[in-house]
């Protein structure tokens, strides 16, 4: 059971990545009312963190057939450089959103989180 439903995710993991990116497209450069509030001064962070590590791990999941390294760190470099693009649009075809470079620092822990727990995970595995 465990194996078929497991099977299905990887025959989905292209499909569910894409509708990931672009559900995170529109809502990183749409005009969203209030975002539910954590309780702290930077629930904003928080959310990107939580964003770009499932992103993380969706884009890991769609380069798997590589070597553990090779897909950790293509993943990685890609989600990066999808955070920092989403930022740069979101100062030059906004008017409501900036730039922030804290956005952007935001965005790599989360894929530093997603990236330390695929391997830690995949390392206990090899053994």
């Amino acid at each position: 059971m465990i194996t078929k439903l497991l099977l299905a995710l990887k025959k989905w993991a292209l499909p569910i990545l894409v509708l990931y990116a672009l559900a995170l497209t529109i809502g990183s450069l749409a005009q969203i009312g209030d975002i539910p509030s954590l309780g702290s001064s930077f629930d904003d962070k928080i959310y990107h963190v939580i964003a770009y590590f499932f992103f993380t791990v969706l884009v890991y999941n769609s380069c798997k057939r590589r070597t553990v390294v090779y897909a950790i760190l293509i993943s990685a470099i890609c989600v990066i450089l999808y955070g920092i693009v989403i930022e740069v649009l979101q100062q030059v075809l906004t008017s409501y959103r900036t730039l922030d470079i804290y956005d952007v620092m935001a965005n790599a822990l989360g894929v530093a989180f997603a990236a330390l727990i695929i391997g830690l995970k995949n390392k206990l595995k090899l053994k």
